[in-house]
Parts: C-alpha cells; sequence; structure tokens
C-alpha cells in the first residue's frame, strides 16, 4: 500500500515547489472569479435596475401630480380689492406652475390702501379660502403649500421682477424660462421680489385663470354669513308677492334656490373711488362707455326684458365709499330697491374687515338669478366669469337672444330695448387682459 504524500496532489503533480504554489494560488483565484464575479454583476444590475425602476417611479409621481412638491415660489403679500387679489393669486399660481413648483401660501390682504402699504393689514390665504379643498380641486394644475414644508437645504434664490415700458412681455417669459433651469432651478426657493402679481406681464389664456378661479372656495364661515343675506333676500321677496314659507326652501345642487322669489343683483358702482378713476379712464382711452351715473343704471336695468314685477334689487356697493346716498328712489316700478341697511344685514358686514365684506358680496351677486354690473370692473368681471362657467356647464354657448338661467348684463353699454348688453365672457381669449382691465366687447 501507498502512503499518502506528504506534499498535497494537484492534477496529479505534487506541490513541493514554489513556482507550484503560485500556479495553484492563480487557478484558484480564476476559479473563484468565474464562480464569484457574476454573482456581484448581477448585484450591481439589480441595484442598477432598482435605481431605475425608483427614478421611474419618481417621474411618473410627478406625471401624475403635475407639479413639484420639493420645489418652491414666493411672492410678495398680494394686495388691493378681492378680486385684483384673486387675479394676482391666479397670477402666481401660474407663474408657479410654469417654474413647476409649489406655491408657498400667499398673504392676501384684508383692507383697501392703495399706497398706504404699512396698512395693509395682512391676511392668511387660508382664512379667506379652503387650502386643503384648493389643492383638491386643483391638483395637477397648481399646487399650493405651507411654509412648514420647506426643508431649507440649498436656500433662496431672488426673482427679480422688471419694469417700465423697456421689460416687456418677451423678456418676462424669458426671465421665467431661465429660472425654470439651472442653476437657478437648483434652489428650493425662488423668491420673487417686486411690484404685486396683479401687475405682472400675462402669459396664460383666460380658461388656465378659470381653473384656478374655480379651485377658490370660500371658508364655511364666508359663505354662511352670505347665505344668511341671500336668505334675508328671499324672505323680503317672499313678504313682497305675499308667498308663504311652504314649498318655497328646494335647492339645487350649487346652493341656489328653485324658490319662484329670484332677485337682481346690481354691482352699482358710483363709489367716490370709482368716479374718479373711471373718468380718467375714459380720457386716456378715448372712451364714452365706462361710467355710468346712477339714473342711467336704473333705466337699463328697469329696461331688462322678462323681469317680473314685484322684484327685488339687491344694490352691491360699497357703503363707506358711497357719495349719493338717494339710490333706492328713482327706480322703475315694481323694482324694489334693498342695499344693506334697509336689508338689516349691515350687521353682517360690519364685523368683517373689507376683504371678507368684499368676498359675501361677490358671492351674493353670483347666485342672483340675474346680475348687473361694469365691465370695467374686476369684481363684474369675474362674476361674469363665474356665471359663464355655470352656463357651459349646462351646455349654453351663447347667451344671446334666449331665455336662459344665471344670465348677466353689463349696464355700461347699451344693448337691446334701451337695457344694458348682455354679458358672458369669451373663454377662448388668450389673455386676462380684458377681464383684469376692462372691455366694451363682451358678447351678441
Amino acid at each position: 500500500m501507498d502512503l499518502p504524500s506528504k506534499h498535497p496532489r494537484f492534477f496529479g503533480r505534487h506541490l513541493n515547489s514554489v513556482a507550484c504554489k503560485c500556479v495553484a494560488l492563480v487557478v484558484i483565484l480564476l476559479f473563484l472569479r468565474v464562480v464569484l464575479l457574476p454573482s456581484f454583476s448581477g448585484f450591481d444590475s439589480i441595484n442598477h435596475n432598482n435605481a431605475q425602476l425608483t427614478r421611474s417611479r419618481s417621474l411618473s409621481l410627478e406625471s401624475k401630480y403635475g407639479i413639484r412638491r420639493d420645489k418652491f415660489l414666493e411672492v410678495p403679500q398680494i394686495v388691493w380689492g378681492l378680486n385684483n387679489q384673486k387675479i394676482a393669486f391666479a397670477r402666481a399660481s401660474l407663474t408657479a406652475r410654469m417654474l413647476n413648483r409649489t406655491l408657498l401660501m400667499p398673504s392676501l390682504s384684508a383692507s383697501l390702501f392703495y399706497k398706504e402699504l404699512d396698512r395693509l393689514q395682512p391676511i392668511s390665504f387660508d382664512k379667506v379660502f379652503q387650502f386643503e379643498r384648493f389643492n383638491s380641486l386643483c391638483n395637477g394644475f397648481v399646487q399650493l403649500g405651507q411654509y412648514s414644508f420647506l426643508r431649507n437645504q440649498t436656500g433662496v434664490s431672488e426673482l427679480q421682477k422688471g419694469s417700465g415700458r423697456k421689460w416687456t412681455i418677451e423678456r418676462d417669459l424669458d426671465q421665467l424660462r431661465q429660472f425654470s433651469k439651472d442653476p437657478y432651478d437648483k434652489y428650493e426657493v425662488i423668491r420673487i421680489v417686486g411690484k404685486n402679481p396683479f401687475l405682472w406681464h400675462d402669459h396664460w389664456p383666460v380658461k388656465d385663470y378659470a381653473r384656478v378661479f374655480e379651485c377658490l372656495v370660500l371658508v364655511e364661515e364666508i359663505e354662511r354669513e352670505a347665505s344668511k343675506v341671500v336668505a334675508k333676500i328671499r324672505e323680503v321677496g317672499r313678504e313682497i308677492s305675499g308667498q308663504t314659507k311652504s314649498g318655497q326652501n328646494s335647492i339645487d345642487s350649487d346652493g341656489s334656490s328653485l324658490q319662484a322669489v329670484p332677485y337682481v343683483a346690481v354691482h352699482m358702482r358710483i363709489e367716490i373711488d370709482w368716479v374718479i378713476h373711471c373718468r380718467k379712464l375714459e380720457q386716456r382711452s378715448k372712451m364714452s362707455q365706462i361710467c355710468s351715473s346712477k339714473e342711467e343704471i336704473m333705466e337699463r336695468v328697469g329696461n331688462i326684458a322678462g323681469l317680473k314685477a314685484p322684484m327685488v334689487v339687491y344694490l352691491a356697493v360699497a357703503d363707506s365709499l358711497l357719495e349719493d346716498p338717494s339710490i333706492l328712489t328713482g327706480w322703475r316700478d315694481g323694482l324694489l330697491p334693498f342695499e344693506k341697511k334697509k336689508l338689516r344685514v349691515d350687521g353682517i358686514y360690519k364685523k368683517h374687515p373689507y376683504l371678507i365684506q368684499s368676498a359675501i358680496d361677490y358671492e351674493v351677486c353670483l347666485r342672483a338669478d340675474v346680475f348687473v354690473g361694469n365691465s370695467f370692473s374686476t369684481f363684474s368681471s369675474l362674476i361674469a366669469l363665474e356665471r359663464t362657467q355655470k352656463m357651459i356647464r349646462m351646455g349654453i354657448t351663447s347667451s344671446c337672444g334666449t331665455h336662459v338661467r344665471w344670465p348677466s348684463y353689463a349696464y355700461n353699454i347699451l344693448g337691446e330695448s334701451n337695457g344694458p348688453q348682455r354679458w358672458m365672457t369669451n373663454m377662448s381669449d388668450s389673455s386676462l387682459k380684458a377681464i383684469s382691465y376692462g372691455t366694451n366687447i363682451i358678447s351678441c
């Protein structure tokens, strides 16, 4: 019997030299490389595939929601009247959309001061409009965020809005495009400094603004206050027409009453500040269909075809700015005018700042069976826009020559039978300029 050798054998040879040992070591290493490295290679491949899948999912999320939620746009405090503020907010939202950023919840202004910026009484957006409701309705289109969302990782980049005649729409658009790319896009926050968003250049069609406006839902407290005023108007209508309350309380899907006591809402712009503004505007534009006297408004509203007497006419007017207290006299027989004091709802308004008062009046006018306003007023223009949207949802594409629900009129423009001109917003307009600054080309 052969005894086992004290030296190991490899392929039938004794490894009794350093050279052989080296050869053996190389062979072993090659063997391990062939057997084990594919596993490591596969591991790298899996990692790579997972990374690709993660990026793919991230991109799909961005595509689904439309707007990044880790990049933000900050804008200056929004000022002026309610509807100028709504336009400014929409413009800021659409600017954030263009930059693929979430708009940080801006501060609105509760008071109405045009030049005394230190007296603007800032009020948070969510004290007027529902924050979560806005994001729900506008999901995938524009997005609103809170400052608590910030992680403060990359700092802030400031964007100075240009001004003056040399700052054209094209230059403004080029600036926004630049800030949508590196190196600016890497910052967590882009802060726009300078003028109020209402004065920014307009790059978006009416339908985009309308989409944002649809997402602005008043907080429940303001909605309830508006409902109290509308209920009072209809109660007065019942009393005047001799109707009882029984069987008169059916409500349609948008909260408007179906009872047989309709009312007309007139945004009666005869306040001191408006008279000064519209006269200057007429001089600059060389137009005559902007200002309307109290008598002209009364006459044209009285000539609206189809108004059945008796009819309550609610006058939406800023009482603190009202120079002529005789707005309740001189109306056509059968038209019964009421303002806040005569209606005994002035107490509802007095407990709120200017912005909330305006929001209540806006809602009262929006719900009216017939609305009459001034086509050069942003308040009237946005009401006409919302009522146009209601009509479109009902399948109505034109208000001309037909008896339709939610009709609107402009008393500053002469229409049929010496009445006010029918008013329907052009939803295909490429710019909000007509609504922001007014027009006499409104319909028909």
